[in-house]
């Protein structure tokens, strides 16, 4: 009889509520400032190069930007993003406002959105923060095309699906140099 109630109570065990998550440390840890401001700068150094004329090209610089107002919205936001607009649009001389509107507006979307994003994981962010690029875009665009009395077609809008779907590489590329190693996680010997 004694033997059947330890049965009992080990099975209660190997049930639902026993399951326990594979990684049991924090998530996420916070980001050093160095290693932020680290990474901007990199992204916009590179973000110099011709490669951003071809007008579907990705715009690394906001994805990392928006990236980092998720995630660090104390020590990037909308004041960084509209300064490296600024730059970019100084840098490819184009009308003055059109990279920092976009830039900030992103920013703006994904810090309204932080709380909602980091309950997910980088697949569904990528959804989610995909209408923020869309709409950051379309407002540059407008604004452009209203400027130059035609419209300059569709293909920015590849730009913004190309963004989100760097998403998740952004995540686990950002987040590899911060995540902890675990005693026994097989780290180097």
């Amino acid at each position: 009889m004694v033997r059947r109630v330890k049965v009992e109570v080990t099975s209660k065990k190997t049930g639902l509520s026993s399951l326990e998550p594979i990684d049991t440390t924090p998530f996420r840890r916070t980001a050093s400032p160095a290693f932020i401001w680290l990474t901007v700068s990199l992204v916009w150094l590179f973000s110099l190069l011709p490669w951003r004329v071809w007008q579907p090209a990705p715009d690394l610089l906001l994805l990392v930007i928006a990236y980092w107002c998720m995630n660090e919205p104390r020590r990037i936001g909308m004041g960084t993003a509209f300064v490296f607009g600024l730059l970019m649009d100084v840098h490819d001389g184009g009308l003055l406002g059109v990279h920092a509107l976009t830039y900030t507006l992103a920013a703006y979307g994904t810090l309204v959105l932080s709380r909602r994003l980091q309950r997910f994981n980088s697949v569904v962010q990528c959804l989610h923060i995909l209408p923020v690029f869309v709409i950051a875009k379309s407002a540059s665009r407008l604004i452009e095309a209203w400027l130059a009395g035609e419209w300059l077609g569709w293909g920015w809008l590849w730009s913004a699906f190309l963004m989100a779907l760097l998403w998740p590489l952004v995540d686990v590329l950002l987040q590899m140099p911060q995540r902890r190693l675990v005693e026994g996680d097989g780290g180097p010997v």
